[in-house]
């Protein structure tokens, strides 16, 4: 059921819509792909550079990247977004996935502490009143 939570949240995440502004700091390399002359060398050269300098602070940080200059910058500006730093560091869609399967692997307490799915749901129903008793006559 986890598998099944993770895969389609990770759907979601690549089926952004191209007219969304994509967080240069954040977006996997088929995101970055997405915006107007940027192809495989560019996209992967952009995650190359945030994983060595971290995060990126303004949209225009991204002329420090090889390949992109002031031109394409301003190109590109009216696409792109530079998200908060604190959410960039939650990595990619591949580190989180990465992230994930180690603390399953490990049995990372904190992760374990919600439980399984199963549980979760019957702590649910645990929780929610009883439904009330059906007192008309038939």
């Amino acid at each position: 059921m986890k598998k099944l939570l993770l895969i389609l949240a990770l759907a979601f995440t690549f089926s952004i819509p191209a007219w969304a502004a994509v967080d240069i700091n954040t977006a996997s390399q088929a995101e970055l792909q997405s915006l107007n002359g940027v192809g495989p060398k560019k996209a992967q050269a952009i995650i190359d550079y945030r994983k060595k300098n971290g995060p990126f602070k303004s949209a225009a940080d991204l002329d420090k990247v090889p390949g992109f200059g002031a031109k394409t910058v301003d190109g590109l500006k009216k696409d792109i977004t530079v998200g908060n730093a604190k959410a960039a560091a939650a990595g990619t869609p591949d580190k989180m996935m990465k992230d994930a399967k180690k603390d399953i692997a490990v049995g990372n307490a904190k992760a374990a502490d919600a439980g399984t799915p199963d549980k979760m749901v019957k702590d649910a129903k645990a929780a929610m009143p009883a439904p009330a008793k059906d007192t008309t006559k038939k």
